[in-house]
């Protein structure tokens, strides 16, 4: 009787080779000075993804709202977001944006309001630094 031993010193090793758990290949992507598995990674962009877009605001801007006692409502928010992407859309880096009676400078690469302005707030309606305009 021949007996084939496949390179297996002892009972242990042959158990070791064929009985071990099985894990599933998993990518990892180096960033930095951690490695994450792409799962983590796509499950993160897709959280991302699902999130309520917005616009942030510079502490100027967020002062001068603040200081004239303007709210925004949800719908403005979506409303200025949508200019700001509008413009970003169109090639625009610096844009006035108008939702109902405010008027928003914003920095459309970062989608950062820069400042505010209400009616009463600029008596010449006088924009500059700007290379367009949306009326949200």
């Amino acid at each position: 009787m021949k007996i084939n031993s496949n390179g297996y010193s002892t009972i242990e090793q042959a158990a070791a080779a064929y009985l071990r758990e099985t894990k599933e290949p998993s990518l990892t992507v180096e960033t930095g000075k951690e490695s994450r598995s792409f799962a983590e990674i796509l499950n993160e962009k897709s959280e991302k993804a699902f999130e309520k877009p917005s616009v942030s605001f510079t502490k100027h801007a967020a002062q001068r709202l603040s200081d004239r006692n303007i709210e925004l409502s949800d719908a403005q928010l979506e409303r200025l977001f949508n200019g700001t992407k509008e413009a970003g859309d169109k090639g625009i880096n610096s844009s006035l944006v108008m939702v109902d009676d405010l008027a928003f400078i914003v920095n459309t690469r970062s989608n950062t309001v820069v400042t505010a302005m209400d009616p009463g707030s600029n008596d010449k309606n006088v924009f500059t630094n700007i290379d367009g305009a949306v009326i949200a």
